[in-house]
């Protein structure tokens, strides 16, 4: 059966959050993901939805999402992050995630955006030859920067 790449239903979530947390062990960081169903049905499909999700499914079973958002660009005006990609273990290779790849990039095309961005570890080679194969740029000398939770606790704290 041909997958079925389309937009995610608030009854996805549960399925999303599965392959988030796949992607989180994929990652090395099976731990780290504190988000629920509950979380991703309020903030996807509330009044505001902060958030879109493409989900590929295969036998009316959803095997990938590909989950966005937009940013704005001083330089470029709204863009579009891509948050996380992800197909689950066994139905990687199955041009699943190009699928989805393509539906991210389309719909930003759709949308007159002029740019998508996006983060991959370096050590994902696989993604990385994926991603500049298909004409993105990898930015080196730009690093990604983060403050987590403790952080922004410690640092609120010191300058009160």
């Amino acid at each position: 059966m041909q997958p079925n790449i389309r937009k995610a239903k608030k009854k996805d979530m549960p399925a999303v959050l599965e392959l988030i947390k796949e992607l989180a062990a994929f990652e090395k960081e099976p731990d780290a993901v504190v988000v629920t169903v509950e979380t991703l049905e309020e903030e996807g499909f509330g009044e505001n939805p902060l958030f879109q999700v493409f989900v590929a499914e295969v036998d009316n079973k959803i095997e990938g999402m590909a989950l966005i958002y937009y940013r704005f660009s001083t330089w470029k005006g709204r863009t579009l992050h891509l948050e996380d990609l992800i197909v689950r273990e066994e139905k990687r290779g199955t041009g699943l995630g190009n699928g989805l790849y393509q539906k991210v990039i389309e719909y930003a095309q759709e949308q007159g955006l002029k740019r998508v961005e996006w983060v991959v570890l370096d050590w994902n080679k696989h993604a990385i030859d994926f991603y500049e194969r298909s004409g993105a740029n990898i930015l080196k000398g730009w690093y990604t920067v983060q403050m987590d939770e403790a952080g922004i606790t410690k640092y609120v704290r010191t300058k009160k």
